[in-house]
Protein backbone atom coordinates (compact mmCIF):
# COMPACT_ATOMS: atom_id res chain seq x y z
CA UNK A 1 0.00 0.00 0.00
CA UNK A 2 1.57 3.25 -1.22
CA UNK A 3 1.04 6.58 0.55
CA UNK A 4 2.16 9.93 -0.85
CA UNK A 5 3.06 12.55 1.76
CA UNK A 6 3.21 16.28 1.08
CA UNK A 7 5.41 18.39 3.40
CA UNK A 8 4.54 21.62 5.17
CA UNK A 9 5.99 25.07 5.53
CA UNK A 10 9.64 25.22 6.51
CA UNK A 11 10.62 22.38 4.16
CA UNK A 12 11.42 24.78 1.30
CA UNK A 13 15.05 25.59 0.47
CA UNK A 14 16.48 28.01 -2.13
CA UNK A 15 16.61 26.53 -5.62
CA UNK A 16 14.83 23.27 -4.79
CA UNK A 17 12.67 23.44 -7.93
CA UNK A 18 15.55 24.01 -10.36
CA UNK A 19 16.10 20.35 -11.41
CA UNK A 20 12.35 19.83 -11.89
CA UNK A 21 12.23 22.43 -14.66
CA UNK A 22 14.16 20.00 -16.86
CA UNK A 23 11.22 17.55 -16.73
CA UNK A 24 8.92 17.94 -19.78
CA UNK A 25 5.72 19.76 -18.90
CA UNK A 26 6.74 21.01 -15.44
CA UNK A 27 7.76 24.51 -16.53
CA UNK A 28 4.48 24.87 -18.44
CA UNK A 29 2.44 23.80 -15.41
CA UNK A 30 4.31 26.19 -13.16
CA UNK A 31 3.76 29.05 -15.62
CA UNK A 32 0.01 28.35 -15.56
CA UNK A 33 -0.07 27.98 -11.79
CA UNK A 34 1.91 31.23 -11.47
CA UNK A 35 -1.03 32.94 -13.18
CA UNK A 36 -3.42 31.26 -10.76
CA UNK A 37 -1.46 32.29 -7.66
CA UNK A 38 -0.23 35.68 -8.86
CA UNK A 39 3.34 34.63 -8.03
CA UNK A 40 6.35 33.86 -10.22
CA UNK A 41 6.66 30.30 -8.92
CA UNK A 42 9.58 29.51 -11.24
CA UNK A 43 11.66 32.38 -9.88
CA UNK A 44 10.75 31.66 -6.28
CA UNK A 45 11.59 28.00 -6.73
CA UNK A 46 14.92 28.59 -8.47
CA UNK A 47 16.68 31.91 -7.85
CA UNK A 48 14.93 33.44 -4.81
CA UNK A 49 16.85 33.49 -1.55
CA UNK A 50 15.87 31.90 1.75
CA UNK A 51 14.30 35.07 3.16
CA UNK A 52 12.06 35.57 0.11
CA UNK A 53 10.67 32.04 0.27
CA UNK A 54 10.23 32.28 4.04
CA UNK A 55 7.38 34.72 3.40
CA UNK A 56 4.21 32.78 4.21
CA UNK A 57 2.33 34.23 1.21
CA UNK A 58 5.09 32.85 -1.05
CA UNK A 59 6.09 29.64 0.71
CA UNK A 60 2.64 28.08 0.88
CA UNK A 61 1.70 28.31 -2.83
CA UNK A 62 5.26 27.30 -3.76
CA UNK A 63 5.09 24.15 -1.64
CA UNK A 64 1.69 23.07 -2.96
CA UNK A 65 2.69 23.72 -6.57
CA UNK A 66 5.93 21.74 -6.14
CA UNK A 67 4.12 18.75 -4.65
CA UNK A 68 1.50 18.74 -7.40
CA UNK A 69 4.07 19.10 -10.18
CA UNK A 70 5.98 16.10 -8.85
CA UNK A 71 2.80 14.07 -8.39
CA UNK A 72 1.70 14.73 -11.97
CA UNK A 73 5.13 13.68 -13.17
CA UNK A 74 5.12 10.48 -11.13
CA UNK A 75 1.52 9.42 -11.89
CA UNK A 76 -0.08 9.59 -15.32
CA UNK A 77 -3.71 10.21 -16.23
CA UNK A 78 -6.15 9.17 -13.50
CA UNK A 79 -3.63 6.98 -11.65
CA UNK A 80 -3.25 7.75 -7.96
CA UNK A 81 -1.58 6.25 -4.88
CA UNK A 82 -3.57 4.15 -2.41
CA UNK A 83 -3.49 6.86 0.23
CA UNK A 84 -2.32 10.43 0.70
CA UNK A 85 -1.59 12.77 3.60
CA UNK A 86 -0.25 16.30 3.87
CA UNK A 87 1.40 18.10 6.77
CA UNK A 88 -0.21 21.49 7.46
CA UNK A 89 -0.35 23.37 4.12
CA UNK A 90 0.57 20.06 2.49
CA UNK A 91 -3.04 19.03 3.10
CA UNK A 92 -4.08 21.25 0.19
CA UNK A 93 -1.78 19.32 -2.13
CA UNK A 94 -3.13 16.10 -0.64
CA UNK A 95 -6.69 17.26 -1.37
CA UNK A 96 -5.83 17.79 -5.04
CA UNK A 97 -3.99 14.47 -5.32
CA UNK A 98 -7.00 12.67 -3.82
CA UNK A 99 -9.37 14.41 -6.25
CA UNK A 100 -11.19 16.52 -3.65
CA UNK A 101 -10.02 19.75 -5.30
CA UNK A 102 -8.68 20.53 -8.75
CA UNK A 103 -5.07 21.76 -8.78
CA UNK A 104 -6.34 25.25 -9.61
CA UNK A 105 -8.87 25.26 -6.74
CA UNK A 106 -6.19 24.06 -4.33
CA UNK A 107 -3.86 26.82 -5.49
CA UNK A 108 -6.54 29.52 -5.18
CA UNK A 109 -7.22 28.39 -1.62
CA UNK A 110 -3.53 28.20 -0.72
CA UNK A 111 -2.98 31.64 -2.25
CA UNK A 112 -5.64 33.11 0.03
CA UNK A 113 -4.53 30.98 2.98
CA UNK A 114 -0.96 32.20 2.67
CA UNK A 115 -1.95 35.84 2.38
CA UNK A 116 -4.38 35.66 5.29
CA UNK A 117 -1.91 33.83 7.54
CA UNK A 118 0.83 36.34 6.70
CA UNK A 119 -1.52 39.19 7.64
CA UNK A 120 -2.50 37.45 10.87
CA UNK A 121 1.16 36.82 11.72
CA UNK A 122 1.95 40.53 11.26
CA UNK A 123 -0.40 41.55 14.07
CA UNK A 124 1.75 40.11 16.86
CA UNK A 125 5.38 38.97 16.77
CA UNK A 126 5.10 35.19 17.03
CA UNK A 127 7.05 32.11 16.04
CA UNK A 128 7.52 28.36 16.40
CA UNK A 129 10.18 26.21 18.07
CA UNK A 130 10.66 22.46 17.68
CA UNK A 131 11.07 20.61 20.97
CA UNK A 132 13.06 17.43 20.31
CA UNK A 133 13.21 14.60 22.80
CA UNK A 134 12.33 14.67 26.49
CA UNK A 135 9.44 12.93 28.23
CA UNK A 136 6.32 13.50 26.06
CA UNK A 137 4.03 14.36 28.98
CA UNK A 138 6.58 16.71 30.52
CA UNK A 139 7.18 18.40 27.18
CA UNK A 140 3.47 19.17 26.79
CA UNK A 141 3.24 20.32 30.41
CA UNK A 142 6.16 22.74 30.02
CA UNK A 143 4.77 24.12 26.76
CA UNK A 144 1.44 24.74 28.47
CA UNK A 145 3.13 26.30 31.52
CA UNK A 146 4.75 28.89 29.29
CA UNK A 147 1.41 29.76 27.69
CA UNK A 148 2.37 28.24 24.35
CA UNK A 149 0.48 25.88 22.05
CA UNK A 150 1.72 22.44 20.91
CA UNK A 151 0.99 23.44 17.30
CA UNK A 152 2.49 20.30 15.71
CA UNK A 153 2.55 16.99 17.53
CA UNK A 154 4.68 15.15 15.01
CA UNK A 155 5.55 11.92 16.79
CA UNK A 156 9.04 10.45 17.00
CA UNK A 157 9.81 12.72 19.94
CA UNK A 158 9.03 15.99 18.15
CA UNK A 159 6.55 18.63 19.29
CA UNK A 160 6.46 22.18 17.93
CA UNK A 161 5.64 24.93 20.40
CA UNK A 162 4.10 28.12 19.03
CA UNK A 163 3.20 31.52 20.42
CA UNK A 164 4.64 34.95 21.11
CA UNK A 165 8.38 35.47 20.83
CA UNK A 166 8.43 36.52 24.49
CA UNK A 167 6.97 33.19 25.58
CA UNK A 168 9.25 31.25 23.24
CA UNK A 169 12.21 33.03 24.84
CA UNK A 170 10.96 31.93 28.25
CA UNK A 171 10.75 28.35 26.96
CA UNK A 172 14.35 28.62 25.76
CA UNK A 173 15.42 29.65 29.27
CA UNK A 174 13.35 26.92 30.91
CA UNK A 175 13.11 23.94 28.52
CA UNK A 176 11.77 20.47 29.34
CA UNK A 177 14.37 18.16 30.86
CA UNK A 178 16.36 16.23 28.29
CA UNK A 179 14.90 18.14 25.32
CA UNK A 180 16.64 20.15 22.59
CA UNK A 181 15.08 23.29 21.13
CA UNK A 182 15.31 24.34 17.48
CA UNK A 183 13.67 27.58 16.27
CA UNK A 184 11.84 27.10 12.97
CA UNK A 185 12.14 29.32 9.91
CA UNK A 186 8.50 30.34 9.76
CA UNK A 187 6.92 33.76 10.00
CA UNK A 188 4.36 33.19 12.74
CA UNK A 189 2.58 30.96 15.24
CA UNK A 190 0.67 28.79 12.81
CA UNK A 191 -2.02 26.40 14.04
CA UNK A 192 -2.75 28.55 17.09
CA UNK A 193 -5.34 31.12 18.12
CA UNK A 194 -3.17 33.79 16.46
CA UNK A 195 -4.40 32.49 13.08
CA UNK A 196 -8.11 33.02 13.81
CA UNK A 197 -8.45 35.88 11.26
CA UNK A 198 -7.14 33.58 8.52
CA UNK A 199 -9.75 30.97 9.45
CA UNK A 200 -12.46 33.61 9.01
CA UNK A 201 -11.12 34.43 5.52
CA UNK A 202 -11.20 30.80 4.43
CA UNK A 203 -14.64 30.22 5.93
CA UNK A 204 -15.99 32.88 3.57
CA UNK A 205 -14.34 31.28 0.52
CA UNK A 206 -14.81 27.56 1.14
CA UNK A 207 -18.57 27.25 0.47
CA UNK A 208 -18.06 28.24 -3.18
CA UNK A 209 -15.15 25.91 -3.86
CA UNK A 210 -15.91 22.99 -6.25
CA UNK A 211 -15.40 19.81 -4.23
CA UNK A 212 -15.60 16.04 -4.90
CA UNK A 213 -15.27 13.08 -2.56
CA UNK A 214 -11.75 11.65 -2.31
CA UNK A 215 -10.88 8.84 -4.70
CA UNK A 216 -8.32 7.34 -2.28
CA UNK A 217 -7.76 7.13 1.47
CA UNK A 218 -7.22 10.75 2.59
CA UNK A 219 -5.89 11.39 6.08
CA UNK A 220 -6.72 14.45 8.19
CA UNK A 221 -4.31 16.40 10.37
CA UNK A 222 -7.07 17.01 12.90
CA UNK A 223 -7.16 13.48 14.26
CA UNK A 224 -5.54 11.15 11.71
CA UNK A 225 -8.95 10.00 10.47
CA UNK A 226 -9.52 8.75 6.94
CA UNK A 227 -12.01 11.24 5.50
CA UNK A 228 -14.48 9.99 2.89
CA UNK A 229 -16.47 13.18 2.33
CA UNK A 230 -14.90 15.98 0.31
CA UNK A 231 -16.89 18.80 1.88
CA UNK A 232 -15.97 17.49 5.35
CA UNK A 233 -12.30 17.47 4.39
CA UNK A 234 -12.47 21.04 3.10
CA UNK A 235 -14.06 22.13 6.37
CA UNK A 236 -11.25 20.45 8.25
CA UNK A 237 -8.69 22.28 6.09
CA UNK A 238 -10.24 25.61 7.03
CA UNK A 239 -10.38 24.98 10.77
CA UNK A 240 -6.90 23.39 10.83
CA UNK A 241 -5.29 26.78 10.24
CA UNK A 242 -5.77 27.60 13.94
CA UNK A 243 -5.76 24.03 15.33
CA UNK A 244 -2.80 21.76 16.14
CA UNK A 245 -1.46 19.37 13.48
CA UNK A 246 -1.60 15.79 14.80
CA UNK A 247 0.88 14.11 12.49
CA UNK A 248 1.44 11.49 15.18
CA UNK A 249 -2.15 10.36 14.71
CA UNK A 250 -1.77 10.38 10.93
CA UNK A 251 1.17 7.99 11.28
CA UNK A 252 -0.86 5.78 13.63
CA UNK A 253 -3.54 5.59 10.92
CA UNK A 254 -0.91 4.73 8.30
CA UNK A 255 0.09 1.80 10.46
CA UNK A 256 -3.55 0.71 10.91
CA UNK A 257 -4.22 0.94 7.17
CA UNK A 258 -1.27 -1.32 6.43
CA UNK A 259 0.78 1.25 4.51
CA UNK A 260 3.94 -0.51 3.28
CA UNK A 261 5.69 2.38 1.50
CA UNK A 262 5.73 6.17 1.80
CA UNK A 263 6.95 8.55 -0.90
CA UNK A 264 7.42 12.14 0.23
CA UNK A 265 6.91 14.76 -2.46
CA UNK A 266 9.32 17.68 -2.87
CA UNK A 267 10.78 19.46 -1.06
CA UNK A 268 11.15 16.04 0.55
CA UNK A 269 12.99 14.82 3.61
CA UNK A 270 11.23 16.03 6.74
CA UNK A 271 8.30 13.60 6.83
CA UNK A 272 10.38 10.62 5.73
CA UNK A 273 12.80 11.48 8.53
CA UNK A 274 10.01 11.34 11.12
CA UNK A 275 8.60 8.12 9.63
CA UNK A 276 12.03 6.49 9.72
CA UNK A 277 12.00 6.80 13.51
CA UNK A 278 8.32 6.05 14.06
CA UNK A 279 7.22 3.56 11.36
CA UNK A 280 9.73 0.74 11.38
CA UNK A 281 9.61 -1.74 8.51
CA UNK A 282 8.00 0.62 5.99
CA UNK A 283 9.86 1.44 2.78
CA UNK A 284 10.57 5.17 2.57
CA UNK A 285 11.63 7.45 -0.26
CA UNK A 286 12.25 11.20 -0.30
CA UNK A 287 11.49 12.35 -3.84
CA UNK A 288 13.93 15.26 -3.87
CA UNK A 289 14.85 15.58 -7.56
CA UNK A 290 13.87 13.98 -10.88
CA UNK A 291 16.79 11.59 -10.40
CA UNK A 292 14.65 9.88 -7.76
CA UNK A 293 11.72 9.24 -10.11
CA UNK A 294 12.90 5.83 -11.30
CA UNK A 295 13.33 4.68 -7.71
CA UNK A 296 9.87 5.98 -6.90
CA UNK A 297 8.32 4.12 -9.84
CA UNK A 298 10.08 0.92 -8.83
CA UNK A 299 8.77 1.34 -5.30
CA UNK A 300 5.23 1.87 -6.57
CA UNK A 301 5.44 -1.22 -8.74
CA UNK A 302 6.79 -3.33 -5.87
CA UNK A 303 4.02 -2.23 -3.48
CA UNK A 304 1.06 -2.32 -5.85
CA UNK A 305 -0.97 -5.53 -5.88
Amino acid sequence: MILLASPGQGAQTPGFLSPWLEVPGVADRLAWWSAVTGLDLVRYGTSADAEEIRDTAVAQPLLVAAALAAFQTLYQGDDRPDAVAGHSVGELAAAAIAGVLSPEAALVLVRERGRAMAEAAAVTETGMTAVLGGDPDEVLAVIERHGLTPANVNGAGQVVAAGTMERLAALKDDPPAGARLRPLSVAGAFHTEHMAPAVDTLRRLAPGAPVADPAVALLSNRDGAVVRDGRDYLGRLVEQVSAPVRWDRCMATMRELGVTAIIELPPAGTLVGIARRELKGIDLLALKTPEDLDKARELIKAHTS
